[in-house]
């Protein structure tokens, strides 16, 4: 008999990459097989994004592609999970051939609706379970607590929720028995892990991201560490102490900036100021020397001026960041900066993009430059046209060349070509985990 098929789309977030993942593994565990065409599908499962209009229009986009492949008799369901989900919006009477709508990580409700329409009772089919990615994601959060005035997630993903850390040692326990050799930490923001608890009147009891490094750096025969995304405002010296005593944690920090202009951070309701992120960003880096700092930054948000696009700009040269992402601002409706006026004209928002992008690949290139002729480690995650990629722990993007079989290993590699997003390099030999002496790029 032929396994039934489902057809799983995703856009957006680490987080909703993390649930696509999950879904797809608990559906494969019930007897599916996945597809890359959706005519050959029972299952239509989309994943979605709208945290900017880019991210919305591919979502509306792939919708109507779906259409056509619609029932009316219940053969086939077409069901929508993630930001694009409004619990107040009036999705189904615009979109009256889609079968189900479920709120962001509601997997156990996608679950739940799939075996009903199977005609199960929610048993999963006896199945092996699959090997794990060679670096794989665990969610200890949902949701965020603050109300930055441009963003939707926390309308859309409601308030944090941590989760215990004995559950997500677990699960990590279980993908490294399966294969894993990195873990990737995930929540809308980390550094505010477990501050959702209600520890009475004595908060300094209650675990937080420092604790949940030390319990999973403790899982056997898991080799690195990651976590994002940080929020400057609950980046703690405990966090930065953490990462720097455990050696399987990575010194790779994705810690949004957003704008290097005081007058927009307020605008934004970020918390901060750009000198509490300048004196963070040189804590990180004394505490990690060899780190590596990443950050967001959204340009032509409301009112932006020239001289405040020049601070972040300015900000920007002088910090030097690993790597930027850069946006422009869309409007999000349901957020405050909605109400606002979007002043600053769509050819000038592409003209600030473009020059943030190019001042910071000369950046990258010149940061890249400097391991021209080292040996770095990194971790083999697997072939890509050819080539064996892996990653520093620093987060750097490495390929070699090589006839053995390196996926999941970690390999000595000396570099013979930098660009500013990837470096190019020949085997050494293999790398030792946990605590490696070689300069780490």
């Amino acid at each position: 008999m032929t396994a039934p098929r489902y057809y799983l789309w995703n856009i957006g977030c680490q987080m909703n990459q993390a649930d696509a993942e999950r879904l797809a593994e608990a559906l494969e565990a019930r007897g599916y097989a996945a597809t890359r065409e959706p005519s050959e599908a029972a299952l239509l499962l989309l994943n979605t994004c709208v945290v900017r209009q880019s991210a919305e229009d591919k979502v509306l986009g792939r919708l109507a592609s779906l259409r056509p492949l619609a029932c009316d008799d219940g053969s086939r369901q077409l069901l929508v999970m993630g930001c694009f989900v409004d619990q107040a919006g009036d999705l189904e009477i615009r979109y009256p051939y889609v079968d189900r709508f479920f709120a962001p990580s509601d997997i156990q409700g996608v679950l739940e609706h799939v075996d009903a329409w199977a005609g199960r009772n929610g048993d999963a089919v006896p199945a092996t379970a699959r090997p794990a990615r060679v670096n794989e994601m665990v969610p200890i959060s949902y949701g965020c607590d603050h109300r930055c005035t441009y963003c939707i997630v926390t309308e859309r993903r409601g308030p944090q929720r941590s989760r215990p850390i004995a559950e997500i040692v677990a699960e990590a326990e279980d993908l490294v028995a399966r294969g894993a050799r990195e873990i990737t930490l995930l929540g809308q923001n980390v550094d505010a892990y477990g501050t959702d608890w209600d520890q009475g009147a004595d908060p300094a009891g209650r675990p937080d991201l420092a604790d949940l490094l030390d319990a999973v750096h403790a899982v056997p025969d898991l080799w690195r560490i990651r976590f994002l995304t940080s929020h400057p405002r609950e980046m703690t010296p405990r966090i930065i102490e953490a990462v720097a005593r455990l050696p399987k944690v990575c010194p790779s920090w994705e810690l949004p900036v957003q704008s290097g202009d005081d007058a927009v951070l307020r605008r934004m309701g970020r918390g901060y100021t750009v000198e509490h992120f300048r004196e963070l960003a040189e804590r990180i880096r004394a505490a990690t020397p060899e780190s590596g700092l990443n950050t967001d930054v959204i340009v032509g948000f409301c009112g932006e001026t020239d001289a405040e696009f020049q601070s972040t700009l300015d900000l920007v040269r002088e910090l030097r960041f690993d790597m930027v992402h850069i946006a422009a601002y869309s409007v999000r409706e349901g957020t405050p900066a909605a109400g606002w006026p979007d002043d600053v004209p769509p050819d000038e928002k592409e003209r600030r993009r473009a020059l943030l992008e190019e001042t910071q690949t000369e950046i990258a290139t010149e940061i890249n430059a400097a391991l021209l002729g080292e040996t770095v480690t990194i971790l083999v995650e697997g072939r890509q046209r050819g080539r064996w990629r892996g990653r520093t722990r620093t987060n750097r993007l490495v390929f070699f060349e090589s006839d053995d079989n390196w996926r999941g290993k970690l390999a000595r590699v000396r570099i013979t070509w930098t660009g500013p997003w990837s470096m190019i390099g020949d085997v050494v030999t293999e790398g030792e985990p946990a605590g490696e002496a070689t300069p780490e790029g």
